[in-house]
């Protein structure tokens, strides 16, 4: 076994700064670099690219082999996840019912009245089916990360940059992606990148990111 302070003793010799995680932090931003090319829909709901962005987040994490056991609480709440899911599909099938027969009543001669309330509740269905594909969204995304942790190595091993950039340029709130002390510690990040960042068209340069972190490096075998 190559254990990983010799590995950087070797390395910082070969190059000021340079170590294991140097290489681990490049390979997985541009892991999540060109899978988020390839999986991002630009027309899709603000839900669903969070779950093409989590599936690439997912495949670095694969990637640096950061895997965890299931959380204990899984199972109660995939439960709950599933009973909301339930009662959003019935709500969703009782207003298509009153909806069909509102637009019926207002295609043959129904009063104005009539035509607003139809109006109002096909509004309201178009509400709940939104609801419900971000509920099931949610519930793909649970249930693929159910043995992965995303958070170690979208923390420690990409560049932020990455995530600013597609959340700015596919509008999707930075808040979805980061939480509030995640976006403090990378305020740099956000103030720099545009929506057309790419990190594939950067330098190797992950000195910033890469300092970030302690203990994070593994022994490589």
């Amino acid at each position: 076994m190559l254990e990983t302070q010799i590995l950087n003793k070797h390395l910082n010799e070969l190059m000021d700064g340079l170590t294991a995680k140097v290489f681990r932090t490049y390979n997985a931003s541009r892991t999540l670099q060109e899978q988020l090319e390839l999986l991002t829909d630009p027309d899709a709901p603000v839900s669903a690219k969070i779950l093409q962005y989590n599936r690439a987040n997912r495949a670095v994490a694969v990637l640096c082999n950061h895997q965890r056991a299931a959380p204990k609480s899984f199972d109660k709440s995939m439960a709950n996840l599933q009973k909301k899911i339930n009662d959003k599909r019935d709500q969703v099938t009782e207003t298509e019912k009153e909806c069909k027969q509102l637009k019926k009543i207002a295609k043959s001669g129904g009063s104005q009245k009539e035509k607003i309330n139809y109006e109002k509740k096909k509004k309201a269905l178009e509400r709940l089916k939104e609801q419900l594909e971000k509920l099931e969204h949610s519930a793909t995304d649970k249930e693929e990360n159910k043995t992965i942790a995303l958070g170690t190595s979208k923390l420690n091993y990409l560049d932020p940059r990455i995530s600013v950039a597609w959340c700015k340029k596919f509008n999707v709130p930075i808040e979805k992606v980061y939480n509030k002390t995640q976006r403090q510690k990378f305020q740099w990040a956000i103030d720099m990148a545009t929506g057309e960042y790419n990190f594939l068209g950067e330098p190797m340069n992950m000195t910033k990111n890469s300092s970030d972190g302690e203990g994070d490096d593994e022994d490589y075998e």
